[in-house]
């Protein structure tokens, strides 16, 4: 990892913390704060662990378009949790005789980038 590239991922690691330490939930409960809070912190860390050994540069960008995505997201929102996607499960039109594949390749390019790390959408 370049000096640059690890600069710019310690300091979005410490923009996430930065967030979570004065995060304010909505309905302005404080159990639903500290929940909230606590998701950001867990996530944080399960995330940048999870993608702590990558090389390529080209991942390790999407990783921080992704983070920062998602902290903007979470911001405007004021919900820290990823922002789910509706897509029927054959609903992206494809050309006669294609198969599955098709499918699953459309959707994984419709995929926003702020759920990149996350398999179950």
């Amino acid at each position: 990892m370049m000096a640059s590239t690890r600069k710019t991922v310690l300091s979005l690691y410490m923009r996430v913390f930065r967030v979570a330490r004065t995060w304010q939930a909505q309905t302005a409960v404080t159990s639903d704060t500290e929940t909230e809070r606590k998701y950001i912190v867990q996530e944080a860390r399960v995330l940048f662990r999870q993608n702590q050994q990558l090389t390529d540069q080209e991942s390790i960008k999407r990783c921080i378009e992704e983070c920062e995505a998602r902290i903007e997201i979470g911001l405007h929102y004021r919900n820290p949790y990823p922002r789910p996607t509706y897509l029927p499960p054959m609903g992206l039109a494809t050309q006669k005789g294609r198969k599955l594949r098709t499918q699953q390749r459309l959707r994984k390019q419709a995929k926003p980038i702020y759920l990149q790390s996350h398999d179950d959408t």
